[in-house]
């Protein structure tokens, strides 16, 4: 198994190579990414567990890149450590000050940079901030933003996700497989988040199959259409051609369960006001349970 995915956006060839050789024979999935604009993109698809950061890159400096990473909810979380030939005190200063979580000077060590790496990513996990198979923000994160959504007066809508009959899938298929389809949401989340949401939009793993996605676009309504439409399509190639064709799958016992689809509830300050965190969460399950996961008519509590 994987010991996580690691971003290295640098723009030397030499070097970029070498760490996605070394890190990929230490156990862990390399992605390189030779400007800063490109590692926002594939940052904002796919989260990785963190990013090794060089400064000096041709289109925008790493300080623009770890900027725009801690101001955008989806992507502050993430773990940086800046890479530079620079090793004057103040420049060390600035990128911490931007948020970055550590700083390693060229010409480096490649065991020191290892065990950096490491420490970082064990530091996530040790806080149990992040979900190890989706790579997404987990209980504590969740809870934080949920916190955030009570004290904000902006328009927000909160939206329960969970798999139908993943379970099932699951029994069949096997742990390696499950954990493809957390990967596999994730991913779509991100990209239709990014087609209809806000770049302060939250998406988490709240646990096993269920998700959570809080936006601030007026635009919830599509967006939810777009994930039930995509996930109930796409979700079918993680099947066999045999129980596509059938539109079903045969457990251990012999009886047949249906594909996976995704249910989604959604509530929002615009209808109804909410008394506390939990009455967010429960009345957002209770809308994703009702028929197409219907929200639930507005209602008068006190704040």
């Amino acid at each position: 198994m994987s010991k996580g995915r690691i971003l290295v956006v640098e723009d030397d060839a030499d070097i970029s190579n070498m760490l996605r050789i070394y890190f990929t024979g230490q156990g862990y999935d390399v992605q390189v990414a030779p400007r800063g604009g490109d590692a926002l993109t594939i940052t904002r698809k796919q989260a990785p567990n963190l990013i090794v950061l060089d400064i000096m890159l041709p289109d925008m400096d790493g300080y623009a890149v770890c900027r725009e990473l801690r101001q955008t909810t989806r992507t502050k979380h993430i773990p940086i450590i800046f890479l530079t030939q620079r090793d004057e005190r103040s420049d060390k200063i600035a990128g911490l000050e931007l948020g970055a979580d550590d700083y390693i000077t060229k010409p480096f060590d490649i065991e020191e940079l290892k065990l950096r790496v490491k420490n970082a990513i064990d530091r996530v996990d040790r806080e149990k901030s992040m979900d190890p198979r989706s790579n997404l923000p987990s209980s504590r994160l969740i809870e934080e933003q949920l916190r955030e959504l009570m004290r904000t007066t902006n328009t927000w809508y909160y939206m329960d996700l969970k798999i139908n009959f993943f379970d099932a899938f699951q029994d069949v298929y096997g742990m390696l497989a499950s954990t493809e389809i957390m990967r596999f949401v994730s991913i779509l989340l991100s990209e239709v988040v990014d087609e209809f949401g806000t770049p302060d939009d939250f998406i988490g793993h709240a646990g096993n199959d269920n998700f959570v996605v809080i936006t601030y676009s007026p635009k919830s309504q599509q967006l939810k259409e777009k994930i039930t439409l995509r996930f109930n399509e796409d979700v079918k190639q993680h099947y066999s051609f045999i129980d596509r064709e059938r539109g079903h799958i045969v457990v251990e016992s012999g009886e047949t369960r249906p594909l996976m689809t995704m249910g989604v509830g959604i509530v929002s300050n615009a209808t109804q006001r909410f008394a506390d965190i939990r009455e967010i969460t429960e009345l957002a399950a209770e809308a994703r349970r009702r028929p197409q996961g219907d929200s639930i008519e507005p209602i008068e509590t006190s704040w």
